[in-house]
């Protein structure tokens, strides 16, 4: 058995979030999102229920589901807000994902690319190795606190997944 082991601090085994631009080429190159404190990878099968007068069960049938990554990470401040003045008046003048920011992308309801990389298990493999949740969704939830008990800004953030998640043992493309 191969446990995924995201060993904090092990550069080889953590897990990691790209982001890129997903519709066209307006934004370039991408975006490492660090700071996970932890990652939900949601699939919810949505499930048709009618009855019958001729049964004494209810009758379902599966149908399209709804997909989604929650996460919850610390903020960093160029990660999270980019570079404000490429998008923060009102007009957007990034040219890449990485002036956009995790804010910028969700204000401006831009499509992203996602990609998800799940390092090895800890038996010592390489770098190279894992798998991979990839897929194209919208940037949601974002919702940064702060208090006492937890003295730097960590937010929520949700990716709702604009069809199916492609899983790969080879890294996708997403700085188009």
């Amino acid at each position: 058995m191969a446990y995924i082991n995201p060993s904090p601090g092990v550069a080889t085994q953590e897990v990691t979030l790209m982001l890129g631009h997903a519709t066209g080429n307006v934004y370039t190159g991408n975006l490492a999102v660090p700071g996970l404190q932890d990652i939900t990878v949601n699939n919810a099968n949505d499930v048709f229920t009618w009855t019958q007068l001729d049964e004494t069960a209810k009758k379902q049938v599966a149908t399209t589901s709804t997909n989604s990554l929650s996460m919850n990470l610390v903020v960093d401040e160029d990660v999270f807000f980019g570079n404000v003045a490429a998008w923060g008046n009102g007009t957007v003048n990034a040219a890449t994902v990485s002036d956009l920011g995790v804010m910028g992308l969700s204000v401006n309801k831009v499509r992203i690319d996602f990609s998800i990389r799940f390092a090895p298990d800890s038996d010592g493999a390489s770098a190279e190795t894992g798998r991979y949740i990839s897929g194209v969704g919208y940037i949601t939830g974002l919702a940064p606190t702060v208090s006492a008990d937890a003295p730097v800004w960590v937010t929520p953030i949700t990716i709702t997944v604009d069809g199916e998640y492609l899983v790969s043992t080879t890294a996708p493309d997403i700085t188009k």
